[in-house]
């Protein structure tokens, strides 16, 4: 399973551990990850998405998941939520 965050693509990062005697060695940094499961409204029914929890809060501050992935970019979604989004669009439509 991948540590990327599917709203917002945040994947691992890489630095060092500096001791107290400044030896430096390698180490990553990864994202806070969460399996959620978020409502769409328009659609009337729940997707599941591992997100971070920097792209939960952006969910709720921007106001549900449908004004979240119309917004969002498509180079950052994940496959499964940019058919989301595709969906969403489709039923906005009609």
């Amino acid at each position: 399973m991948s540590r990327r965050c599917e709203l917002t693509g945040k994947g691992p990062m890489s630095g060092n551990n500096v001791s107290h005697a400044n030896n430096k060695t390698r180490r990553r940094f990864l994202p806070n990850l969460n399996d959620v499961t978020l409502m769409s409204d328009t659609l009337g029914r729940s997707f599941k998405f591992r997100i971070s929890a920097h792209a939960l809060r952006s969910v709720d501050h921007r106001g549900g998941l449908d004004a979240y992935l119309a917004r969002a970019k498509d180079a950052e979604l994940s496959d499964n939520a940019l058919k989301v989004k595709k969906e969403i669009a489709k039923a906005a439509q009609a």
